[in-house]
């Protein structure tokens, strides 16, 4: 009789534990946290492939210094190495015409539906590229809940698909951002304010932008979602969905908190240029570290660090003002 009782038992997964499936769905079951960072790891590095491309088809035709600060060290890889601004220029004119585009890139400063779409491709790519790493840990906690306790995640659904609705939750909410940049970028370039290569025409709007930025690192709205972000089982710990629509919704409310804590940081790419790589990666790092290390030090040497260039830069601008009315 114990052995068909520990039988039962063995055919069941045991007294209160949920049924798995055998093979790889059972061992990711067992590893969420695993799992979700190598999901991350893909649909992030999906991103990352993206933008390399638009760079590696620019390559060739552009002066890359033009991208904004530190890009000049990717003409190393093309025939602009080494020339004079001036040749740069007129190399790139012959290279890259009036009308021509590259990759990803809009054709002129006039854009068409076509070219709002590609911009608006570019900033989705940039979000799963710089945003989407700094929720990993964020995510992981939720799939953890959701596995030890299947009520925690919504409507009945197994950890995995639970998890998958709370992750496109949390994107939905950069994906209002792409929008909105998309907008605010394309406003931007027909005023005249970005050059056709994505980076500001004067130092006022990179002055202002990082400014503004910098700021931001000292409001209490940015202290309050930095702390929701840093303590995500805390959250979860006290909201617990009922169906799959709250489920979304809590991954809303994190994404919220997301950007409450990190838009400033992401708008800074309109003060050292939009398609500047080199910040894209420096910018996504200092925001996953704003996130991972406890210390309030971090956003305040950041928000020093941008305060001071930003008004280096509009110090520049103002000399340069006062040296053409003299």
């Amino acid at each position: 009789m114990s052995a068909g009782i520990e039988t039962s038992a063995k055919g069941t997964g045991g007294a209160g534990d949920p049924q798995e499936e055998p093979g790889i769905w059972s061992l990711a079951a067992r590893h969420p946290r695993a799992v979700v960072l190598i999901c991350i790891g893909i649909v992030s590095l999906a991103g990352w492939m993206y933008l390399a491309a638009m760079v590696a088809a620019m390559l060739p035709v552009m002066d890359m210094g033009e991208l904004g600060p530190g890009m000049a060290l990717f003409n190393a890889f093309n025939i602009f190495a080494g020339l004079p601004a001036e040749a740069r220029a007129l190399l790139a004119a012959i290279c890259l015409p009036e009308g021509a585009s590259t990759f990803g890139m809009p054709a002129s400063a006039v854009w068409s539906a076509q070219d709002m779409l590609l911009v608006l491709v570019m900033w989705v790519a940039m979000a799963l590229a710089m945003m989407l790493p700094t929720a990993a840990l964020v995510i992981a906690s939720f799939a953890e809940r959701a596995r030890r306790d299947p009520q925690a995640g919504g409507y009945g659904l197994p950890a995995g698909r639970a998890t998958l609705v709370l992750t496109l939750g949390y994107l939905s909410v950069w994906m209002a951002y792409a929008v909105v940049a998309t907008a605010a970028q394309a406003a931007l370039t027909m005023a005249g304010a970005l050059t056709p290569m994505m980076a500001p025409v004067t130092t006022v709007l990179a002055g202002t932008t990082l400014v503004a930025a910098g700021i931001y690192q000292f409001t209490p709205a940015k202290a309050a979602c930095l702390w929701r972000c840093r303590n995500p089982k805390l959250f979860f710990a006290s909201h617990r969905p009922a169906s799959l629509a709250e489920t979304f919704h809590l991954g809303v409310m994190q994404g919220l908190f997301c950007f409450g804590c990190c838009w400033a940081l992401m708008t800074v790419m309109f003060a050292v240029g939009i398609m500047n790589v080199l910040w894209i990666a420096l910018l996504g790092l200092l925001m996953g570290l704003e996130k991972t290390f406890l210390s309030e030090r971090l956003p305040q040497v950041i928000g020093v660090f941008l305060l001071l260039w930003g008004s280096f830069l509009l110090s520049l601008a103002a000399f340069g003002r006062q040296s053409l009315a003299g």
